[in-house]
């Protein structure tokens, strides 16, 4: 069996589990998630504790991703998960109008991004950006989203980046 797969998930207080039918819903503070799962896996509920199993060792795989989803799924529900951007350049600014986010980006227009659904944006400064939400998977795509208008570019580092980030710098040309 997996190690991973072995190691039980720890149910946060106000934090509900329900399997029924092959399809997970995990219900806390943040939220609601669910998600299908994979015949073959078995998840059984005890002491505020959720064990993965599998029938076949075909599904050992599986079982262990499925237990790193439903746990990011916890974790979620009842924490929640952040992204920060940071944006650099002269000019770069980010501000929110309602509840998209109108970014200044060097280009001739400002960029307009609307957040999806279970999906909170903020800017606690010009220049920071933070994308919260209870989906791991939605959180980054939203981010990355929002980095992919203007990623940073390597010669002066300009650009929309991860906080903590390093972007690999090139030397420019010499005359």
């Amino acid at each position: 069996m997996s190690r991973i797969a072995n190691k039980p998930i720890v149910l946060a207080k106000g934090v509900q589990l329900d399997v029924q039918s092959g399809n997970v819903t995990v219900k806390g503070p943040k939220g609601t998630l669910s998600m299908a799962v994979p015949e073959g896996v078995q998840i059984k509920i005890e002491d505020g504790q959720a064990l993965m199993s599998a029938d076949t060792p075909a599904n050992v795989p599986v079982t262990g991703t499925m237990r790193s989803i439903i746990a990011n799924m916890v974790h979620g529900v009842s924490e929640g998960f952040e992204r920060k951007l940071e944006l650099v350049g002269v000019g770069y600014r980010a501000a929110m109008q309602g509840k998209d986010l109108s970014l200044s980006l060097g280009f001739s227009h400002p960029v307009v991004f609307t957040a999806p659904e279970g999906i909170t944006i903020t800017t606690p400064t010009q220049t920071e950006v933070l994308v919260q939400g209870a989906d791991n998977q939605r959180v980054g795509e939203v981010a990355a989203k929002i980095r992919g208008f203007r990623p940073p570019e390597p010669y002066k580092g300009k650009g929309v980046k991860y906080a903590g980030e390093t972007i690999i710098r090139k030397e420019a040309k010499k005359a």
